[in-house]
């Protein structure tokens, strides 16, 4: 992949992170909030957002989004690697939601 493929998914990735962004926010906003990990003022300014302005934003050479899981044991429960093997699959992604859930009311 060339850099420049590289940057066209980069911006491709910001226009539908943006999009689904302000669609969910729209429909919902807590929830928006909560599964975009994002405080109501961004979740505002987002909503608030005009397709120029949109396009504008996504055209950044810079990835929008990000991943909130940045452990360890976020990454095992959710792939189902724990070393330890307790539970199954769907404790595993309850407790890993429970974690991450956590770590959004840090934000807000």
């Amino acid at each position: 992949m060339t850099n420049e493929q590289l940057l066209a998914e980069i911006r491709e990735a910001n226009l539908t992170y943006l999009m689904l962004a302000q669609n969910l926010i729209r429909q919902d906003k807590a929830e928006a909030v909560f599964r975009l990990g994002i405080n109501e003022e961004a979740a505002d300014i987002l909503a608030s957002l005009s397709a120029a302005q949109v396009l504008k934003i996504a055209s950044r050479n810079t990835l929008l989004c990000s991943f909130r899981v940045d452990d360890n044991l976020v990454w095992s429960l959710l792939t189902n690697h724990s070393a330890s093997k307790v539970g199954n699959e769907a404790t595993n992604t309850l407790h890993a939601n429970i974690l991450m859930a956590g770590r959004v009311s840090e934000v807000l």
